[in-house]
């Protein structure tokens, strides 16, 4: 299997641990400041894999420690953001297309920002998408909830992210001011996680600090909350990430990110499992159309991987 086979399966599992993270992570804020939960399930994340990672972590540089904690205070922002969304949120499975946006938006920060050339689908994706979130915020009239924005506003933030994931998993030259080349080491895999959760920990830790009162919960935890935040800490953000970045690292392009629009159908048929959530129509519609601009955005991907599995269909 090729390596960029190899990520594509293993972003498919990320999505499933994922989707399942959602359920854990509404759990644990219906019983403690949204905050304040992801503080605590990004310091045990980051402090697990930290501990894992102790010879790798002793031999990065200052560069590549300083560029992981960058791409984690990004990813704290993001995570900030999502987590808002998610206390506010009406409905799980709407508020996962809404996060799904990201994956349009990616390959548009990748090509203001980075340069990285973009088909003309992905230009054809953003007002399907736009349409789409439309459908979700006219319920009532042109009102969006406190969680749609949030959501919105993660998404927005999540694109960033994965575009300087990637890039930091990934050696590649750059030209600085001067017309020079320099070399940007790649940061493997396991401490660029480690330093990426620790580093939304803290961020999120301040964010708690400064906005939400710790008294009712942390001195007294219920006890079902402390497995709701060791099985996110552990799977949904340990074992996600880690996997998520080994994924990353394996393949040069962002367009790997198509892969991830299963999350939001996984997370809408555990929503509906475990929570009985349903939608209105217009809501459906809404998500419908979400969907159909990931799938436009990266279809000749899609194209090009049917195409090859038709081939080896009529070869076998």
């Amino acid at each position: 299997m090729s390596d960029a086979h190899k990520s594509d399966l293993f972003l498919v599992v990320v999505t499933l641990m994922a989707a399942i993270s959602w359920m854990f992570s509404k759990e644990a804020v219906l019983l403690m400041p949204p905050l304040l939960f992801m503080a605590v399930r990004f310091l045990i994340s980051g402090l697990v894999l930290a501990l894992i990672a102790y010879r790798p972590l002793r031999r990065l540089s200052f560069d590549q420690v300083r560029r992981a904690v960058a791409v984690g205070m990004v990813f704290g922002v993001a995570m900030s953001l999502w987590v808002m969304g998610l206390f506010y949120i009406s409905s799980m499975g709407e508020g996962a297309f809404l996060t799904s946006l990201g994956v349009v938006i990616v390959p548009i920060i990748a090509r203001l920002m980075f340069k990285e050339a973009q088909p003309a689908s992905t230009w054809l994706a953003i007002p399907i998408a736009v349409a789409g979130l439309a459908l979700l915020s006219l319920r009532n009239g042109f009102q969006p909830e406190p969680g749609q924005l949030f959501f919105v506003a993660a998404a927005s933030i999540f694109a960033l992210y994965f575009n300087l994931n990637t890039r930091a998993a990934n050696q590649r030259t750059l030209v600085n001011r001067r017309g020079e080349s320099v070399e940007k080491q790649r940061i493997p895999a396991l401490p660029l996680t480690a330093l990426t959760l620790l580093t939304v920990g803290l961020v999120t830790l301040l964010e708690s600090l400064v906005l939400e009162p710790w008294q009712p919960t942390f001195f007294d935890p219920p006890a079902l909350l402390v497995w709701w935040v060791l099985a996110s800490a552990i799977v949904g953000t340990a074992g996600r990430f880690l996997l998520q970045t080994y994924a990353q690292s394996l393949s040069v392009h962002s367009h790997g990110v198509v892969i991830l629009v299963l999350e939001p159908v996984w997370v809408a048929l555990f929503a509906a499992g475990w929570f009985g959530e349903s939608m209105t129509g217009l809501q459906l519609a809404g998500c419908g159309l979400i969907f159909a601009a990931l799938l436009v955005n990266r279809w000749g991907a899609l194209s090009r991987a049917l195409k090859t599995w038709l081939r080896n269909r009529k070869s076998a």
